[in-house]
């Protein structure tokens, strides 16, 4: 008798196609994986036909293919990100989500629990985390190569269109939040933030945060007005700094061996050696997507796991009350 049974295994239902979610697509393309789509909008389908994806996967309403799906990717507005996850892990398909993995941590702390009940994986779209720079730092970080973290500075900036579903924090803010807790291993006590809404719009379009990870201070410029696209990050260690520039494809990672030395009673600023660090030139979404695939295969946690999520979710709640108080915020409850 022929088996008519539907094998759900390598098959990704893509739920938005739109401003991030056609990235998403092209790298799924590249992956081989059996790829469906789901989209409201008719256009953003034709694209996806015109870059290859068959017409009988393709459709405005997701629910269609849930049943023959492993897993599902959500690039959706992020107010649709906690009913679409819990749609999915209720019907057993492991989920990737992009960030913010929810607009609340309570929401976000349900699909973390929602996830361990259903031994499902859960990974959210923190990207940073991804990028051979990153882990380079978290290496010389780790082993101590930098001497002790004083301070990190972060500038995610750069004159674009505004998201229409959060604000710059919950929006571009949040990339560095996590990469911060990623890189120290821990989440800051408490925050600081100034917030302004220069369009009126209702939502944050500039911003400028303080977080304190127990002395370790990390500060977050971000904005949709600078005329100058900014994706950097520098680390400030007791012996060496270390500079990340994620816009460029060379020289993205500079180390500076400076030192301040006290010598006669006097300090002085000694410049070291300036070292930069090559990496091979693979996109960082690809990087994500196929951990996420090998998380399917090997059920390992992802690196960016829904506890993360929540984790940069929390942190954000905080620098939005810390916004509205006009006062340092303790994580957890008011400063």
């Amino acid at each position: 008798m022929k088996n008519n049974t539907h094998s759900t295994q390598n098959c990704i239902l893509l739920i938005g196609a739109g401003r991030w979610g056609i990235n998403h697509l092209r790298t799924w393309l590249t992956l081989g994986v059996n790829l469906y789509v789901a989209d409201a909008g008719e256009k953003i389908l034709n694209r996806c036909r015109e870059m290859g994806v068959p017409a009988d996967r393709l459709s405005n309403n997701h629910r269609e293919f849930l049943p023959r799906v492993e897993a599902v990717d959500i690039c959706t507005p992020a107010e649709t990100h906690y009913p679409l996850c819990c749609e999915a892990m209720d019907l057993g398909k492991d989920v990737f989500v992009e960030k913010p993995m929810t607009l609340t941590h309570r929401d976000s702390e349900d699909l973390v629990k929602r996830a361990h009940e259903k031994k499902r994986i859960l990974q959210v779209g923190h990207i940073f985390r991804y990028e051979p720079p990153s882990q380079f730092a978290k290496k010389l970080i780790d082993a101590r190569l930098i001497g002790d973290v004083k301070w990190l500075r972060g500038n995610f900036s750069g004159f674009k269109r505004p998201r229409s579903d959060s604000g710059v924090t919950m929006a571009d803010a949040i990339h560095f939040v996590d990469l911060f807790n990623y890189l120290l291993g821990r989440l800051p006590t408490s925050v600081n933030a100034h917030l302004l809404d220069v369009l009126g719009r209702g939502m944050d379009d500039n911003a400028w945060l303080w977080l304190d990870y127990e002395g370790v201070f990390g500060t977050i410029e971000v904005g949709y007005f600078s005329p100058l696209k900014k994706r950097e990050v520098l680390i400030v260690g007791a012996e060496k700094s270390v500079v990340i520039d994620y816009t460029v494809q060379q020289d993205k990672v500079k180390i500076h061996a400076n030192q301040h030395r006290r010598e006669n009673g006097e300090w002085k600023a000694i410049e070291g050696e300036v070292h930069t660090t090559e990496f091979d030139p693979e996109e960082p979404l690809l990087i994500e997507l196929r951990a996420f695939l090998s998380s399917l295969r090997t059920r390992a946690a992802p690196l960016a796991d829904g506890s993360c999520g929540a984790h940069a979710v929390r942190v954000v709640e905080a620098i939005f009350e810390s916004n509205r108080l006009g006062r340092p915020v303790r994580l957890g409850g008011e400063g």
